[in-house]
């Protein structure tokens, strides 16, 4: 079941969610291209509205869980850097969803080329900090992005 949204929280598509993004003055470094770390606050926002759209934002987690999402590993692949004003999408997709922590997938891209690919494996925690069960109705929301391709031979990416 897909959430309420209000027009922010992006889209599904293919099995993906995706999140419109335009590269702004303050994402940039000295050179006008994207600082390194803003990728990862693009990974973050697009998890966050991936949540959303599936109806359970992070205070909606811990208010009726009360469990949180957090980040256990990331491994991050710059393959092209995106500038000022570029309008960008990540697309994201769970890969796999275990009992306590699920792995997603997220390409950074500007049109078809991938920019940036990110494997993040999120851990489902209690307040005290121990690891619990990804919540049933949470696993069935989330469903809507799980894609079962190969991740090597689902890419994005433009070849030159």
């Amino acid at each position: 079941m897909i959430g309420r949204s209000d027009g922010l929280a992006g889209c599904v598509r293919d099995g993906r969610h995706v999140l419109a993004l335009r590269v702004y003055y303050e994402d940039t470094d000295a050179g006008g291209m994207v600082y390194y770390a803003n990728y990862l606050k693009f990974a973050e926002r697009a998890r966050t509205e991936m949540l959303r759209l599936a109806g359970f934002d992070h205070g909606a987690i811990a208010d009726r869980f009360g469990l949180a999402l957090v980040v256990r590993d990331c491994a991050l692949s710059y393959k092209c850097p995106a500038r000022l004003d570029d309008l960008l999408e990540v697309r994201s997709r769970f890969l796999e969803m275990g009992g306590a922590s699920m792995t997603a997938e997220q390409l950074i891209c500007r049109e078809t080329r991938e920019l940036a690919r990110l494997e993040v494996r999120l851990a489902c925690m209690t307040g005290g900090g121990r690891p619990s069960r990804i919540p049933q109705a949470l696993r069935e929301a989330l469903s809507a992005y799980h894609g079962a391709a190969n991740k090597d031979n689902d890419s994005t990416e433009k070849r030159e």
